[in-house]
């Protein structure tokens, strides 16, 4: 098929394809006229792509899921490198969750201080204008 018919079963554009291709991620055959030509092995190999961005991989993590793709594998996630990077890319998220959750206790304490320290001031108020 042609980049234009792979885009369009791919659901991206040429330009996106051409920039896989520069990254060494998509691998097209030359026709005599110097047309790009992919097969459906390609199409697999974008939609991994694409699927792995989605969830915040990016191009170089990808590339161990690629060439288990073109090792044969029906899945790009079996082979050795690319448990590697999902080992390291879940390492990343739980850092980041506590991140988070560190964050929200800290904004948790700071409304409840200002919900009581607001509290106090009224109700000091209320005293001095009762």
């Amino acid at each position: 098929m042609l980049i234009g018919e792979l885009a369009e079963r791919a659901g991206t554009s040429t330009r996106t394809l051409r920039y896989y291709e520069t990254r060494g991620l998509v691998r097209p055959r030359r026709s005599a006229n110097g047309y790009r030509v992919y097969d459906e092995a390609e199409l697999r190999v974008v939609h991994e792509i694409r699927a792995l961005l989605a969830v915040g991989f990016d191009l170089d993590d990808i590339r161990p899921f690629v060439a288990c793709l073109r090792a044969g594998h029906a899945s790009g996630d079996v082979c050795p490198d690319s448990v590697a990077v999902l080992r390291r890319k879940l390492a990343e998220v739980d850092a980041y969750l506590d991140r988070l959750g560190a964050v929200r206790r800290h904004l948790h304490d700071q409304l409840a201080q200002a919900i009581a320290d607001r509290e106090d001031t009224c109700s000091r108020k209320r005293t001095v204008d009762g």
